[in-house]
């Protein structure tokens, strides 16, 4: 196996000295954007944005192994991170198109994976919500647009991370017990799919395949069964067993006791995996002090809550896998 010099090199530079990527996400725009509003009651302007994401930047990158940022918000964000924290910029727009079916997402306007470089970004990241249950011909425009996107991080030698985000084609609730149901599986297709060689990802960004709400005996149960602990981590296993990329998990929202305890069993599954880019479960609580107090008190929050957050997840990567592995090397150079 052979990993070409950029790729190899923005591999490296967002992995931690073990091969594992324990990094940080605040690339979250418009639904951080609604979320500050909310609690300040009142508009939130282009500079509270960017500075709600350089002190992010600057209190947690020292913690990480990399960081990923958004364009739009958050380029001076990444000129605050620790100098030891590689960079991961997201390419797509935020949100989707609710005007027609299917979720379909796209890229951002005046840039592209050159542009994005130039940035000093060391890898690029693509959210795609994605159902295999989705209609057929919606899938292959979306294959279609991965594959588009896959060209041009090869024609420009750097890291693509994927991140499929589930959902209901038939408009459920993807955060109740129905969903909850499915979801191993939409996970583990997803997986299957978007680990092919066309596409030309290298590392896949993916969800828990469970609803940690749903698992019986978890300590964040709450109360209606959709599986065993043990079915839990079967599915965990069932999703890695797909995968011939390294991948690593997304926080998704949850809060830090439940993403930490997902990280837990999926360790006690035995499942290689290689990391994790993890936002909202480490500075989510963080949202009113910041709308409410200012900067200040935020910095203040994050030295304490915001770290002790990130290290609780650190703490469960002591086991994980280096991305390295997954190509069956027992280092990144072994790859040159």
């Amino acid at each position: 196996m052979h990993i070409t010099s950029g790729k190899l090199a923005g591999m490296k530079a967002v992995s931690n000295d073990r091969g594992v990527i324990a990094a940080a996400a605040m690339d979250q725009r418009g639904s951080l954007k609604k979320s500050l509003a909310a609690e300040k009651g009142g508009d939130i302007t282009d500079t509270m944005m960017q500075e709600f994401k350089a002190v992010v930047a600057e209190v947690l990158t020292p913690h990480a192994s990399a960081i990923l940022l958004d364009p739009q918000w958050g380029l001076e964000a990444s000129k605050q991170r620790s100098k030891n924290a590689g960079l991961l910029l997201a390419y797509e727009s935020s949100g989707y198109d609710n005007t027609q079916p299917g979720r379909l997402s796209g890229l951002l306007q005046h840039w592209s994976v050159k542009r994005l470089q130039e940035q000093g970004a060391n890898c690029i990241k693509i959210l795609l919500y994605y159902s295999p249950f989705e209609d057929k011909t919606i899938n292959e425009e979306k294959h279609a647009w991965i594959e588009r996107i896959g060209d041009e991080c090869r024609a420009n030698d750097i890291p693509f991370f994927l991140e499929p985000v589930g959902y209901d084609p038939s408009g459920g609730d993807e955060k109740g017990p129905e969903f909850a149901k499915i979801k191993p599986e939409v996970v583990k297709l997803s997986m299957a799919e978007f680990t092919k060689e066309r596409y030309g990802v290298d590392v896949m960004k993916v969800e828990v395949p469970v609803n940690m709400k749903c698992v019986e005996g978890a300590q964040t149960f709450a109360g209606t069964k959709a599986y065993t602990k043990d079915e839990a981590m079967e599915h965990f296993r069932a999703a890695a067993a797909v995968a011939t990329k390294p991948f690593i998990y997304l926080s998704a929202g949850v809060s830090n006791a439940e993403f930490t305890e997902s990280l837990q069993l999926a360790t006690d599954s035995g499942v290689k995996f290689s990391g994790v880019l993890c936002g909202r479960a480490t500075w989510k609580e963080g949202i009113p002090v910041y709308a409410k107090q200012g900067v200040s008190a935020f910095r203040t929050w994050l030295e304490s809550e915001g770290v002790a957050n990130i290290n609780n997840v650190n703490d469960r990567l002591q086991t994980a896998s280096p991305w390295y592995a997954a190509y069956g090397a027992d280092s990144a150079d072994a790859l040159a």
